[in-house]
């Protein structure tokens, strides 16, 4: 589970921001929309949180912060090459900003243990970067990693937890490179599992990674799975009763390489397509219709579906940038409450995302006050993530209401032909 994401000087968020799904000290919804962790010092976490904000408010530089973390974890040991540079972004609307190392860093549990990792960089190299592990309430420093700029080196500490060829590991950390990565590539078993939570248990959806419809192609070819994503279907309020992975040969052409002959040919071969084929039944009859028949919205949700099922089934964290496109209201609270009913997420999934839709704000029992951010900018355009709970809303409260009305912010300031400025 993730416990809290931290992010400063990257894009619009100037300032240290927080994300935590660590619960408040509140009884309300517990049995439902709280995880137990069986950790004394974060008992409950929180299986979703929404972000609400303007347009160009910074919501989706959140999400983007969080998945540029990620790509530096999972690339920098491998696709970055020695002295290339990162297309890392800071606040560039203050000169002092502009200057500064961008800075990431998460804090989650995994098997109990709770792990806090971040590292900050500039577009040059790696500044610094460190491991927490807290196996007792105590953490262990398992390394911590500087830069000195005095010397132009890397300076590292390391801690007894961390087990291993460390001085190999180091010398092999090319200044664009983390620590963790590059140990992990030379077999580090200490340091895999915080590897592998942004590797396997983190999974961002957003513009940049759109929905894998493959994915979903192949849950789709298992009997099971595909039985599960048609009761959704139907849970949903949706006719269809059965999906077909239909299977196609489509001509095609491929290039062949003779390194003996020292020469490249291209080749026509038959290739596998497949596509889908959705049953309808009503009372009236039932149809079959291909895959573009079907609405955006239907499209979206089948393929939204598998994955989610998907990371219920392993326990996962999912982060969605605008989740409520092209879906019905009715279909995101539906989508929401699978993370929040114990007896689907029995592993403790997490769902993470960004919405306009203000109805959700007053769902009955679909949010607890803490699940609620809200993000805005100041005048200087740096952007501020706020949780709701800050505000101490009445419990009977009309959250939408006092949303759009500006009564916690995160909405946008209109100009009327006037001139005047609400």
């Amino acid at each position: 589970m993730l416990i809290d994401f931290r992010v400063k000087n990257f894009r619009s968020l100037r300032d240290e921001q927080v994300l935590s799904l660590v619960a408040a000290k509140d009884n309300s919804l517990s049995d439902t929309n709280t995880l137990s962790t069986g950790l004394k010092a974060v008992p409950r976490m929180l299986p979703s949180a929404a972000i609400y904000g303007a347009n160009a408010s910074g919501k989706s530089n959140l999400i983007k912060a969080l998945q540029y973390m990620r790509g530096v974890v999972l690339e920098s040991a491998t696709l970055i090459q020695p002295g290339q540079t990162f297309a890392v972004q800071p606040f560039r609307l203050d000169p002092s900003s502009e200057k500064e190392p961008t800075e990431f860093e998460v804090t989650f549990v995994l098997d109990q243990v709770r792990y806090q990792y971040g590292f900050s960089m500039t577009s040059k190299r790696i500044v610094s970067e460190y491991l927490l592990v807290y196996k007792a309430f105590k953490p262990q420093q398992w390394f911590e990693r500087h830069y000195d700029s005095d010397q132009d080196k890397d300076v590292y500490d390391f801690g007894t937890g961390l087990k291993g060829p460390k001085t190999l590991w180091e010398k092999a950390t090319r200044p664009n490179a983390l620590f963790l990565s590059m140990a992990v590539q030379l077999n580090s078993e200490d340091l895999r599992p915080v590897f592998d939570w942004f590797a396997r248990d983190l999974v961002i959806f957003n513009e940049q990674a759109p929905l894998n419809t493959q994915f979903a192609i192949q849950l789709l070819k298992d009997a099971e799975s595909k039985k599960r994503i048609c009761d959704f279907l139907t849970t949903a309020d949706i006719s269809i009763s059965d999906i077909e992975v239909v299977t196609d040969k489509v001509p095609g052409q491929k290039v062949h390489f003779d390194l003996t002959a020292g020469k490249t040919e291209l080749r026509s071969e038959e290739f596998e397509e497949s596509r889908l084929r959705f049953t309808h039944v009503t009372d009236q009859g039932k149809a079959v219709f291909d895959l573009d028949d079907e609405s955006n919205g239907t499209r979206i949700l089948v393929f939204l579906a598998a994955p989610i099922l998907d990371i219920l089934d392993k326990g996962l964290t999912l982060v969605i940038d605008e989740l409520d496109t092209s879906l019905h209201t009715l279909l995101v609270r539906e989508l929401v409450r699978l993370f929040h009913r114990p007896e689907i997420n029995r592993r403790g999934a997490q769902l993470i995302f960004t919405t306009h839709d203000t109805s959700l704000l007053d769902a009955p029992g679909l949010f607890r006050r803490d699940q609620i951010w809200l993000v805005e900018k100041d005048t200087s355009q740096a952007s501020t993530l706020v949780a709701l709970a800050e505000f101490s809303p009445r419990k009977n409260e009309a959250l939408g209401k006092g949303y759009l009305s500006g009564r916690y912010g995160g909405i946008p300031f209109l100009t009327h032909h006037s001139g005047e400025v609400d």
